[in-house]
């Protein structure tokens, strides 16, 4: 999927100095790139059974609202602390340089639901293995945790090597 990376650009010193931010808003831009890129997450679910699609807030709700649409499956948003309106699961986690707290509806996932999440990027790891806990302790069972990219020398596939991983690029 290089053709892919042509659609994600580098911005150094974002959020903070010595951070190598990849920006996706070139991709959004791009129908062609936005097609693309759907189509590669999509290929690696078709022999997989999906109940829900889990994505996080906010870059992972882009794609994951499309995975849903696409695999006919209901949208499950998760998202920051204090965002969401009714009786919530939570879950604090530690990115790559900071750390923050997890939430989505306690009513949201089904005991024995099969889940796809979704996400932009798998970094350190963290924001993922929060969002897998939370599922399962709703009593969902965690398919696959697919990404548009994935930053291999932040080995966060670690954090989450239990479960099957996807991403659409490699850096």
């Amino acid at each position: 999927m290089n053709l892919l990376k042509t659609y994600i650009r580098d911005v150094a010193d974002f959020p903070k100095k010595g951070i190598l931010f990849k920006d996706i808003t070139p991709l959004l831009k791009s129908p062609d790139g936005v097609a693309l890129c759907l189509e590669s997450l999509l290929s690696q679910l078709q022999n997989l059974k999906i109940d829900k699609v889990v994505a996080i807030e906010a870059r992972g709700f882009f794609f994951g609202i499309l995975l849903a649409q696409a695999l006919k499956v209901p949208f499950v948003p998760i998202r920051k602390a204090g965002k969401l309106p009714r009786k919530v699961v939570a879950r604090p986690y530690d990115l790559e340089y900071s750390s923050d707290v997890l939430e989505m509806h306690d009513d949201a996932i089904q005991i024995g639901d099969n889940v796809l999440i979704h996400d932009d990027v798998l970094a350190t790891g963290g924001t993922a293995e929060a969002v897998c806990r939370i599922v399962e302790s709703a009593g969902g069972k965690v398919v696959q945790c697919n990404f548009i990219m994935e930053l291999n020398k932040l080995q966060g596939a670690k954090k989450i090597s239990s479960y099957p991983i996807y991403a659409a690029v490699n850096y």
